[in-house]
């Protein structure tokens, strides 16, 4: 597994839930920009619509060797799931209040683009600063038993 994107900023500003593996529909030259890296996923959310699951906000370069071929660097991406999923992803957005982040996007064994999708829920301030202090804390803690050893 070969990662591409990495969305750490969703794990600070939202509660995980439950996390699911998606494979996504690209054009070819944008396959070939994701096989260099060149992806943001920071801004990315999910929607579902028409019982299809898109992705919207993920920022994918155009390739240098495009030329007309390059697409919009910004144009919703659809996600593949199967059907079941998507039905318990509608059940959780609509009664529950939560939203889908992409986590994180990466190649797997096979050569195919995959997306690690979240259904996360919203943090609050207080939250994030909880979160902190608590990270503050157990990294004191290590420093502690550090010097003692």
């Amino acid at each position: 597994m070969k990662l591409i994107a990495n969305n750490r900023k969703a794990r600070h500003d939202y509660f995980i839930e439950e996390t699911y593996e998606a494979g996504i529909v690209l054009t070819g030259t944008e396959i070939k920009s994701v096989r260099q890296g060149k992806v943001s996923i920071k801004e990315a959310y999910a929607r579902i619509e028409r019982e299809e699951v898109v992705l919207y906000g993920m920022n994918i370069s155009p390739y240098e060797q495009g030329n007309r071929f390059n697409t919009d660097p910004l144009r919703p991406k659809k996600l593949l799931l199967h059907k079941q999923e998507i039905r318990k992803l509608i059940g959780y957005t609509t009664l529950k209040g939560l939203t889908l982040v992409p986590l994180r996007m990466y190649i797997n064994d096979r050569g195919l683009a995959k997306v690690e999708l979240a259904v996360a829920r919203g943090k609050k301030e207080y939250d994030k600063r909880h979160d902190i202090a608590r990270r503050d804390a157990d990294r004191r803690m290590q420093q502690a038993t550090r010097r003692k050893g």
